[in-house]
């Protein structure tokens, strides 16, 4: 079939990949990836870019007249048909996790999968679980029976099934200071219930990076991460409580007492990560002692029991005894894996129970003190060693996401930490890549369980060029092997494991995601793994949706980059991939770590090049045309967007910037991340010259590498997209820059979401965000 021309939808990505590229699951990629031209992120589904792109393809009516309260009868119908389609795309359901469950007589297994849905009335995302029994026919054949209907988890922050599957724990964080409730599942009923009080501690993290539950073996206790219960605020009173005055006296008011440095960009507000213990049965909740007030955990796990009645948690924890930087999508934060000891004793009924301890008997282990990042624990099946991911490359160089090492350390099942073995890396860092070979570890998760049968090999989800994929590898060997199909182009997540078989979720630009079951074929070291198409209403969507998809196409091609020096290293290629509308850029993740580190210091400058050269490329192939080209992108997208508009004034007739990086010299004051600023400018050695009071010449530098620079060349039309509550890029950085185009008479479009983040992922702002793009690219590709 003949390609279709490309809709001239230039998109840049919303996070830089090595500076602030969210490591995130393909569930939230198909939810959030945005419309743009990406660097580094694997080719998923997006129904938002798809939208954009449709806005402009899909009406014939006239082009529609900028959105105001008053709209003529053309205007607003093509508005209604926009927003009706987009509501379509919207409402196609996220696979976020899966979980598999013997089903105890021997006729295959049942898995329960977690889907969400924006729910646009209310303003939130919509949770739910669907059922379904697996049965492996034959080798060649696997069914899928799914429940009717999904049944909605309404106000559930976490679901953990305990190891055995016999038990599920619903965790429900409240919105006010309401206790937090503990729900304990068996499979047919509501076993126990507990409300803990916010004077023991607050919410339970479900964030996915201090966010950490675990069952212990005998599934007794559950250690977990949860916010430091509220300091004590100092009283005011402007005189004697009187006689009958409740504690509330109107004569007297708490006050704000002393601030806490939180970490940055979604944790405002939010207290201390500490690690708590509850025993199922009584409902007794217990603080973990030992651990230094300046440690904030996360990612807690429980380790083999040890002979005796010590048993260890093993957790990742964030040093803070300076300033608290921001730490989403922030690799570079250093880590450590701790093992601390809880004391147990033996009830009368012969189960384990906690025991009291002083904080002196229960000192803190730091298990990776030679290395600068460690997280992810896991424990192989036999709890003979401990495996985890270490991001040292972003440590070390200060770039927010690099390239990944994995490393085994031999479990010491005596409690006898001073005979611990050193490190050894089982996956280094690979600095160069060569043609289609392994370019190193970008990892975003483990699963809880990601053991093959053999207790050694662990199966994982990696960026592996411009696509994600699925790799298995032996631990004890490092033996590594690419197990999703070399051929394919589409993106790969892993979501659980069915024994030896796999579950996983694959998508493309423009393919919705679609769940396939994976398996083995031979024997071992002499197979193949091949993959079945499961039928499955998640990815079910309107007739409207599937015909517009199946009208586009999307390929991964190589561009050569002109005027690239002969003498580049291996690692640093004069090449860069372009994916229909992503591109990415040197610099991008997948490509190994010279060539992702090529980029720090030369923004503004290189990445600009790259995408200004894949338009051309595009061009010169009949792909699109040059008089309807379009620019969008968020944060460091948007960074790019302004660039690009600035440094190429003729090349775009329109531009969309949600969250826009513009003035590097402004973010620095205001940022969570204002180290991020000496790194862009200067590169890796900007890490160690950053400084909370930046120079005269670390200012002039900041703006000579920003948007902002360029402004006087701008006279592309453009909107802005801005979340007042944004940390990491301050809605003050986009205001100035939109701003100073209207005070210069380029046309301009702003929307502030008063009560959104960075993301700005807030259901009906982020679906009022990508229509007004849609219309505002439509108006001016007439």
């Amino acid at each position: 079939m003949e390609r279709a021309l490309l809709s001239n939808v230039i998109a840049t990505s919303d996070w830089c990949a090595n500076q602030l590229l969210p490591r995130i699951s393909p569930s939230f990629l198909s939810r959030h990836r945005h419309t743009r031209f990406t660097v580094a992120k694997p080719a998923y589904f997006s129904y938002k870019r798809l939208s954009v792109f449709l806005a402009m393809d899909a009406s014939k009516a006239a082009p529609a007249k900028q959105v105001s309260s008053v709209l003529d009868a053309t205007a607003e119908e093509e508005y209604a048909s926009l927003s009706k389609l987009l509501q379509d795309f919207t409402n196609i359901s996220s696979i976020d996790k899966a979980w598999t469950f013997n089903s105890g007589n021997g006729n295959g297994t049942q898995a329960m999968f977690s889907i969400s849905q924006p729910n646009l009335l209310a303003n939130k995302r919509k949770k739910f679980m669907l059922s379904t029994v697996i049965s492996k026919e034959n080798e060649n054949s696997v069914t899928f029976q799914w429940a009717p209907f999904p049944v909605e988890m309404t106000g559930a922050s976490a679901v953990v099934p305990s190891p055995s599957g016999s038990k599920l724990l619903v965790v429900r964080n409240p919105e006010n200071e309401s206790p937090i409730q503990f729900e304990l599942w068996s499979q047919s009923q509501l076993e126990k219930e507990f409300h803990v009080p916010q004077t023991v501690h607050g919410s339970v993290y479900a964030d996915g990076w201090f966010e950490g539950i675990s069952w212990n073996s005998d599934e007794t206790l559950i250690a977990y991460v949860a916010e430091e219960p509220s300091p004590s605020k100092p009283t005011f009173s402007l005189g004697s409580t009187k006689g009958g005055s409740s504690d509330k006296d109107c004569n007297s008011w708490k006050g704000q007492g002393d601030w806490e440095e939180d970490w940055g960009e979604t944790y405002a507000g939010k207290r201390q990560p500490s690690l708590f213990v509850i025993n199922i049965n009584s409902g007794e909740v217990q603080a973990v002692k030992g651990i230094p007030k300046s440690l904030s955990v996360g990612q807690v796990v429980w380790a083999p029991l040890n002979e005796g009645l010590h048993q260890y948690l093993v957790f990742v924890g964030w040093s803070s005894e300076t300033r608290k930087l921001g730490i989403k999508y922030c690799y570079n934060r250093p880590c450590a894996l701790y093992a601390v000891r809880v004391s147990l004793y033996k009830s009368e009924a012969s189960e384990l129970e906690l025991k009291e301890s002083s904080s002196e008997d229960l000192p803190v282990v730091n298990l990776t003190e030679s290395i600068s990042s460690a997280f992810f624990p896991r424990f192989s099946p036999d709890g003979k060693f401990l495996v985890f991911l270490s991001a040292k490359s972003s440590v070390d160089s200060g770039a927010h996401s690099a390239t990944d090492s994995l490393h085994r350390i031999d479990w010491p099942t005596d409690g006898n930490f001073s005979s611990l073995e050193k490190i050894v890396d089982v996956i280094p860092v690979v600095q160069c890549a060569e043609g289609d070979c392994f370019p190193g570890l970008y990892s975003s998760s483990i699963l809880s369980n990601p053991w093959l049968s053999d207790g050694c090999t662990m199966l994982l989800s990696s960026i592996w060029g411009s696509s994600q994929v699925i790799i298995s590898v032996n631990v004890s060997s490092g033996e590594l092997l690419r197990i999703t199909p070399a051929e394919s182009n589409f993106s790969w997540s892993l979501l659980t494991l069915d024994g030896d078989n796999i579950i996983a979720v694959s998508s493309s630009p423009v393919d919705v995601p679609q769940v396939k079951y994976g398996y083995f074929v031979g024997k071992a070291n002499k197979g193949t793994w091949s993959w079945l198409n499961v039928s499955s209403p998640i990815s079910r969507c309107p007739e409207k949706v599937k015909s517009l998809l199946s009208s586009r196409q999307f390929s991964i091609m190589k561009i050569p980059v002109k005027g690239v020096s002969a003498n580049l290293t291996k690692g640093i290629t004069s090449c860069f991939w372009f994916v229909e509308d992503l591109v990415y850029l040197r610099g991008s993740l997948g490509f190994g770590e010279e060539a992702l580190q090529s980029l720090p210091g030369k923004v503004g400058s290189q990445d600009v090049n790259d995408v200004l050269t894949a338009i051309d490329h595009v061009i010169d192939m009949g792909l699109a045309n040059p008089s309807k080209v379009t620019v969008v992108g968020g944060s460091h997208g948007g960074f790019l967007t302004t660039h690009l508009i600035g440094q190429a004034p003729d090349k775009f007739v329109a531009a969309a910037a949600r969250n826009p990086l513009c003035n590097l010299a402004l973010m620095v004051g205001t940022t969570d991340i204002p180290d991020w600023c000496y790194v862009e400018s200067y590169g890796s050695k900007g890490k160690d010259s950053f400084t909370e009071s930046p120079s005269v010449e670390d200012l002039t530098r900041f703006h000579s590498k920003s948007p902002i620079s360029h402004i006087s060349k701008v006279k592309t039309p453009t909107i802005f997209l801005l979340g007042a509550q944004d940390l990491r890029v301050p809605v003050s950085n986009g205001l100035q820059y939109a701003r100073a185009l209207r005070e210069k008479g380029v046309e301009t479009k702003v929307i502030v979401f008063p009560n959104d983040v960075h993301g700005i992922e807030r259901p009906q702002s982020d679906f009022e965000s990508f229509l007004n793009i849609g219309l505002w690219f439509k108006k001016y590709c007439k």
